[in-house]
């Protein structure tokens, strides 16, 4: 078989990183463990009280899916919306949105993020401004 063509690859639970949102993710599908040309996708674990930083993703939409537990996010050009979003919820991000989930509840939140950017992380951009927004 080709070095260069494309296979079927498997990644097993294991190690995290830090995104640039602040946030501790596991490894998963993206550009960098699997060769992702369009697409990564990754669990992410939020321990009480966790929040990310205000960001936006350029050009990239995200997909979530709440495995357990609740996620609150704001979302708009001043994080002016709320959601939250239960076990068992889907969330839609455009691209180019600024938001900023967050777990309020005493117990962890777990969901699956997937985004158009196999980089994952090439596309976030910080919106630190927006941080004066949440102290309100």
């Amino acid at each position: 078989m080709n070095e260069a063509s494309p296979t079927c690859q498997l990644v097993r639970a294991g190690s995290t990183y830090q995104g640039k949102q602040d946030l501790s993710y596991l490894h998963g599908i993206s550009k960098e463990t699997v060769g992702a040309q369009g697409i990564c996708m990754h669990v992410l674990t939020m321990p009480p009280g966790a929040r990310a930083k205000p960001h936006l993703h350029a050009h990239h939409e995200t997909a979530i899916y709440v495995l357990s537990g609740r996620i609150d996010a704001w979302y708009g050009e001043q994080l002016e919306h709320h959601v939250q979003a239960n076990a068992g919820d889907l969330f839609y991000i455009p691209a180019g949105v600024p938001h900023l989930p967050a777990n309020l509840t005493d117990t962890p939140a777990s969901a699956i993020v997937a985004r158009t950017d196999p980089n994952e992380q090439e596309s976030v951009v910080l919106l630190p401004h927006l941080d004066s927004e949440m102290a309100r």
